[in-house]
Protein backbone atom coordinates (compact mmCIF):
# COMPACT_ATOMS: atom_id res chain seq x y z
CA UNK A 1 0.00 0.00 0.00
CA UNK A 2 2.62 2.46 1.06
CA UNK A 3 4.97 1.67 -1.65
CA UNK A 4 2.57 2.11 -4.20
CA UNK A 5 1.31 5.80 -2.84
CA UNK A 6 4.87 6.56 -1.54
CA UNK A 7 7.59 5.35 -3.73
CA UNK A 8 7.84 8.11 -6.06
CA UNK A 9 8.08 11.03 -3.80
CA UNK A 10 10.45 9.01 -1.38
CA UNK A 11 12.78 8.46 -4.34
CA UNK A 12 12.80 12.14 -5.38
CA UNK A 13 13.77 13.02 -1.86
CA UNK A 14 16.36 10.47 -1.81
CA UNK A 15 17.64 11.24 -5.26
CA UNK A 16 20.25 13.97 -4.45
CA UNK A 17 21.60 11.73 -1.38
CA UNK A 18 22.28 8.94 -4.44
CA UNK A 19 24.01 11.98 -6.05
CA UNK A 20 26.30 12.49 -3.48
CA UNK A 21 26.78 8.65 -2.71
CA UNK A 22 27.63 8.45 -6.06
CA UNK A 23 30.66 10.37 -5.57
CA UNK A 24 32.00 7.64 -3.18
CA UNK A 25 33.25 4.29 -3.73
CA UNK A 26 30.59 2.90 -2.39
CA UNK A 27 28.35 0.77 -4.92
CA UNK A 28 24.55 -0.27 -4.13
CA UNK A 29 26.05 -3.80 -3.44
CA UNK A 30 27.80 -2.64 -0.90
CA UNK A 31 24.90 -0.46 0.72
CA UNK A 32 22.52 -3.59 0.48
CA UNK A 33 25.18 -6.02 2.42
CA UNK A 34 25.55 -3.27 5.16
CA UNK A 35 21.85 -3.48 5.36
CA UNK A 36 22.03 -7.13 6.04
CA UNK A 37 24.95 -6.26 8.84
CA UNK A 38 22.71 -4.17 10.44
CA UNK A 39 19.52 -6.73 10.32
CA UNK A 40 22.08 -9.23 11.94
CA UNK A 41 22.80 -7.16 14.38
CA UNK A 42 18.96 -6.30 15.10
CA UNK A 43 17.96 -9.63 14.96
CA UNK A 44 21.19 -10.61 17.96
CA UNK A 45 19.73 -7.84 20.21
CA UNK A 46 16.55 -8.18 19.44
CA UNK A 47 16.50 -11.57 20.59
CA UNK A 48 18.81 -10.72 23.85
CA UNK A 49 15.39 -8.44 24.65
CA UNK A 50 17.33 -4.88 23.73
CA UNK A 51 14.08 -4.03 22.09
CA UNK A 52 14.69 -0.06 21.88
CA UNK A 53 18.23 -0.72 20.56
CA UNK A 54 16.61 -3.05 18.20
CA UNK A 55 14.40 -0.80 17.06
CA UNK A 56 17.38 1.93 16.06
CA UNK A 57 19.27 -1.27 14.04
CA UNK A 58 16.29 -1.95 12.62
CA UNK A 59 15.79 1.87 11.19
CA UNK A 60 19.31 1.88 10.21
CA UNK A 61 18.81 -1.51 8.37
CA UNK A 62 16.15 0.09 6.49
CA UNK A 63 18.57 3.64 5.28
CA UNK A 64 20.86 1.67 3.01
CA UNK A 65 18.04 -0.33 2.02
CA UNK A 66 16.57 2.86 1.07
CA UNK A 67 19.20 4.39 -0.73
CA UNK A 68 20.70 1.14 -2.76
CA UNK A 69 18.30 2.37 -5.31
CA UNK A 70 18.78 5.73 -5.26
CA UNK A 71 22.69 5.17 -5.93
CA UNK A 72 21.88 2.85 -8.33
CA UNK A 73 20.18 5.13 -10.64
CA UNK A 74 22.42 7.94 -9.63
CA UNK A 75 25.82 5.65 -11.21
CA UNK A 76 23.61 4.25 -13.93
CA UNK A 77 24.50 0.50 -11.98
CA UNK A 78 21.01 -0.80 -12.14
CA UNK A 79 21.39 -4.32 -13.24
CA UNK A 80 19.33 -7.95 -12.76
CA UNK A 81 22.32 -9.49 -10.25
CA UNK A 82 21.60 -5.97 -8.44
CA UNK A 83 18.25 -6.23 -8.29
CA UNK A 84 18.60 -10.09 -7.31
CA UNK A 85 20.71 -9.61 -4.69
CA UNK A 86 18.27 -6.68 -2.89
CA UNK A 87 15.55 -9.13 -3.16
CA UNK A 88 17.05 -11.81 -1.69
CA UNK A 89 18.46 -9.72 1.32
CA UNK A 90 15.30 -8.12 1.96
CA UNK A 91 13.80 -11.75 2.29
CA UNK A 92 16.97 -12.58 4.72
CA UNK A 93 16.77 -9.51 6.80
CA UNK A 94 13.05 -10.62 7.29
CA UNK A 95 13.97 -13.73 8.23
CA UNK A 96 16.27 -12.46 10.74
CA UNK A 97 14.21 -9.87 12.56
CA UNK A 98 11.13 -12.16 12.77
CA UNK A 99 13.55 -14.87 13.96
CA UNK A 100 14.53 -12.74 16.25
CA UNK A 101 11.29 -11.81 17.63
CA UNK A 102 10.21 -15.36 17.85
CA UNK A 103 13.70 -16.27 19.74
CA UNK A 104 12.70 -13.42 22.51
CA UNK A 105 9.05 -14.60 22.48
CA UNK A 106 10.29 -18.27 23.77
CA UNK A 107 9.79 -17.89 26.84
CA UNK A 108 6.01 -17.42 26.19
CA UNK A 109 5.53 -20.77 24.90
CA UNK A 110 3.00 -21.10 21.92
CA UNK A 111 3.67 -17.56 21.34
CA UNK A 112 7.19 -17.40 20.12
CA UNK A 113 5.61 -19.05 17.24
CA UNK A 114 3.41 -15.88 16.18
CA UNK A 115 6.54 -13.69 14.25
CA UNK A 116 7.26 -17.23 12.25
CA UNK A 117 3.63 -17.31 11.31
CA UNK A 118 3.75 -13.97 9.93
CA UNK A 119 7.13 -14.37 8.04
CA UNK A 120 5.77 -17.84 6.43
CA UNK A 121 2.74 -15.43 5.23
CA UNK A 122 5.21 -12.75 4.14
CA UNK A 123 7.26 -15.31 2.57
CA UNK A 124 3.87 -16.32 0.70
CA UNK A 125 3.23 -12.73 -1.04
CA UNK A 126 6.75 -12.61 -2.18
CA UNK A 127 6.97 -15.63 -3.65
CA UNK A 128 3.32 -14.46 -5.11
CA UNK A 129 4.59 -11.08 -6.82
CA UNK A 130 7.66 -13.01 -7.61
CA UNK A 131 5.84 -16.00 -9.62
CA UNK A 132 3.26 -13.22 -11.27
CA UNK A 133 5.80 -11.30 -12.54
CA UNK A 134 7.21 -14.72 -14.49
CA UNK A 135 4.29 -14.99 -15.97
CA UNK A 136 3.97 -11.46 -17.09
CA UNK A 137 0.99 -10.62 -14.88
CA UNK A 138 1.16 -8.13 -11.57
CA UNK A 139 0.58 -8.97 -8.28
CA UNK A 140 1.37 -5.48 -6.37
CA UNK A 141 -0.74 -3.89 -3.68
CA UNK A 142 -2.59 -4.83 -0.55
CA UNK A 143 -2.76 -3.94 3.02
CA UNK A 144 0.45 -5.63 4.00
CA UNK A 145 3.51 -5.08 2.01
CA UNK A 146 6.90 -4.93 3.27
CA UNK A 147 7.10 -1.61 4.55
CA UNK A 148 4.29 -1.78 6.52
CA UNK A 149 5.18 -4.71 8.04
CA UNK A 150 8.68 -2.81 9.05
CA UNK A 151 6.49 -0.33 10.55
CA UNK A 152 4.40 -2.26 12.39
CA UNK A 153 7.10 -4.05 14.02
CA UNK A 154 9.33 -1.17 14.73
CA UNK A 155 5.79 0.44 16.85
CA UNK A 156 5.89 -3.11 18.79
CA UNK A 157 9.48 -3.17 19.65
CA UNK A 158 9.29 0.83 20.11
CA UNK A 159 5.95 -0.05 22.91
CA UNK A 160 7.29 -4.03 24.28
CA UNK A 161 3.23 -3.83 25.64
CA UNK A 162 2.23 -3.60 21.81
CA UNK A 163 4.31 -6.46 20.36
CA UNK A 164 1.83 -9.21 20.60
CA UNK A 165 -0.99 -7.46 19.22
CA UNK A 166 0.75 -5.76 16.61
CA UNK A 167 1.95 -9.41 15.45
CA UNK A 168 -1.84 -10.60 15.58
CA UNK A 169 -2.71 -7.87 13.49
CA UNK A 170 0.48 -8.19 11.31
CA UNK A 171 -0.89 -11.94 11.00
CA UNK A 172 -4.34 -10.91 10.02
CA UNK A 173 -3.32 -8.20 7.71
CA UNK A 174 -0.89 -10.03 5.87
CA UNK A 175 -3.05 -13.29 5.28
CA UNK A 176 -5.56 -10.65 3.69
CA UNK A 177 -2.78 -9.31 1.65
CA UNK A 178 -2.11 -12.67 0.44
CA UNK A 179 -5.52 -13.62 -0.71
CA UNK A 180 -6.00 -9.95 -2.47
CA UNK A 181 -2.37 -11.17 -4.16
CA UNK A 182 -4.37 -14.37 -5.35
CA UNK A 183 -7.72 -13.08 -6.87
CA UNK A 184 -6.05 -10.38 -8.34
CA UNK A 185 -3.58 -12.21 -9.93
CA UNK A 186 -6.49 -15.21 -10.95
CA UNK A 187 -8.95 -12.64 -12.05
CA UNK A 188 -5.58 -11.58 -14.77
CA UNK A 189 -4.69 -15.12 -15.71
CA UNK A 190 -8.27 -15.63 -16.49
CA UNK A 191 -8.75 -12.41 -18.96
CA UNK A 192 -5.06 -12.59 -20.52
CA UNK A 193 -3.70 -16.18 -19.73
CA UNK A 194 -0.24 -16.80 -20.39
CA UNK A 195 0.36 -18.76 -23.28
CA UNK A 196 3.09 -20.99 -24.36
CA UNK A 197 4.22 -18.50 -27.12
CA UNK A 198 4.23 -15.81 -24.60
CA UNK A 199 6.37 -18.05 -22.18
CA UNK A 200 9.00 -19.19 -25.17
CA UNK A 201 9.32 -15.33 -26.22
CA UNK A 202 10.45 -14.83 -22.78
CA UNK A 203 12.98 -17.12 -22.58
CA UNK A 204 14.54 -15.91 -26.46
CA UNK A 205 14.81 -12.86 -24.45
CA UNK A 206 16.58 -13.70 -21.65
CA UNK A 207 18.51 -15.66 -23.58
CA UNK A 208 19.57 -13.02 -25.57
CA UNK A 209 20.58 -10.71 -22.58
CA UNK A 210 22.57 -13.27 -21.59
CA UNK A 211 24.83 -13.96 -24.95
CA UNK A 212 24.68 -9.86 -25.00
CA UNK A 213 26.15 -10.04 -21.68
CA UNK A 214 29.10 -12.53 -22.29
CA UNK A 215 30.03 -11.29 -25.41
CA UNK A 216 30.19 -7.86 -23.42
CA UNK A 217 32.84 -9.63 -21.07
CA UNK A 218 34.60 -11.39 -23.58
CA UNK A 219 35.03 -7.63 -25.50
CA UNK A 220 36.16 -6.36 -22.01
CA UNK A 221 38.50 -9.17 -21.77
CA UNK A 222 40.56 -9.26 -24.92
CA UNK A 223 40.29 -5.45 -24.61
CA UNK A 224 42.42 -6.01 -21.37
CA UNK A 225 44.87 -8.56 -23.06
CA UNK A 226 45.61 -6.74 -26.01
Amino acid sequence: MFDGRFRAPIERAVKPVGDRLRRTRLTPDHLTAIGLLFAVAAAVVIAQGHLLIGLVLVALAGVPDLLDGALAKASNASSPRGAFFDSVADRVTDALLFGGVAWYLTDEGALAMLPVAVLVVSQLISYQRAKAESLGLDAKGGLMERAERVIALCVGLLLEVLLVPVLWLMLVLTSITAVQRFVKVWKQAAVAPVTAARIEARRLRRTTRRTARSSQRSAIRRRRAA
